[in-house]
């Protein structure tokens, strides 16, 4: 996987379907609103569009509660050429847990978070077979923090098990997570400081500790 330009793949997909004038129906996994603000702005000018918003990882409650409110608020007050809505899967926690059983202590952007990508994609995939959908993916590839490259290999391999074509992506490409953050202010979009889960938020309370002791030291 190693070298391919993901989004010059979906380029080549979009100029195809605009020529047969075609608008396909995308099933698009979104993990948080600020991600999914460029990626709707993008994609939508191309496709209609079903928001997944299905994040397990998640935690605590309180906060996978403020990120659904935004990715609703967030899509009630954008403009779209062609239809967005949206659907939410089901939140239990206790299937990421069941997910990362083992792999608690490996660092974020390892193994844990490609298991976690997959537990997300396969619930998108699985919904958009059933829904007889053209497309499914995911905006995760929007963060620089993401392996685009594994986002997209997980993506080809499901879609050869559900039958479903999976849009290649690299939402960060062409300055896309730098029109996400220019977005999320025009929005007042709530951005949270960690990716989710409650590893990824021990990380993050980490490294803010590591900044200020080297505040002090300096």
């Amino acid at each position: 996987m190693a070298n391919v330009n993901y989004q010059k793949e979906l380029e080549k997909l979009i100029e195809q379907h605009e020529k047969e004038g075609k608008v396909p129906r995308l099933f698009l996994h979104a993990c948080c609103a600020p991600c999914s603000s460029y990626v709707l702005e993008y994609l939508s000018r191309f496709f209609s569009v079903t928001v997944f918003f299905y994040n397990p990882n998640i935690s605590p409650k309180e906060e996978y509660e403020k990120r659904v409110a935004e990715i609703r608020r967030l899509i009630s007050e954008m403009e779209f050429l062609h239809p967005v809505d949206l659907v939410e899967g089901a939140y239990r926690p206790e299937d990421f847990y069941a997910m990362a059983k083992g792999l608690e202590d490996v660092p974020e952007g390892g193994e844990r978070c490609f298991k976690c990508y997959r537990l997300r994609m396969e619930a998108a995939a699985k919904l958009a077979q059933e829904g007889g959908y053209d497309y499914f993916t995911t905006t995760l590839s929007i963060s620089p923090l993401k392996n685009a490259g594994k986002i997209n290999e997980i993506g080809q391999e499901l879609a050869q098990i559900y039958k479903v074509e999976h849009l290649p992506s690299d939402f960060k490409k062409k300055n896309g997570y730098k029109r996400s953050i220019e977005l999320s202010h025009e929005y007042e979009l709530y951005r949270q400081n960690y990716c989710g889960c409650v590893f990824s938020k021990r990380e993050s309370i980490e490294r803010e500790k590591q900044k200020q002791q080297n505040g002090l030291v300096q």
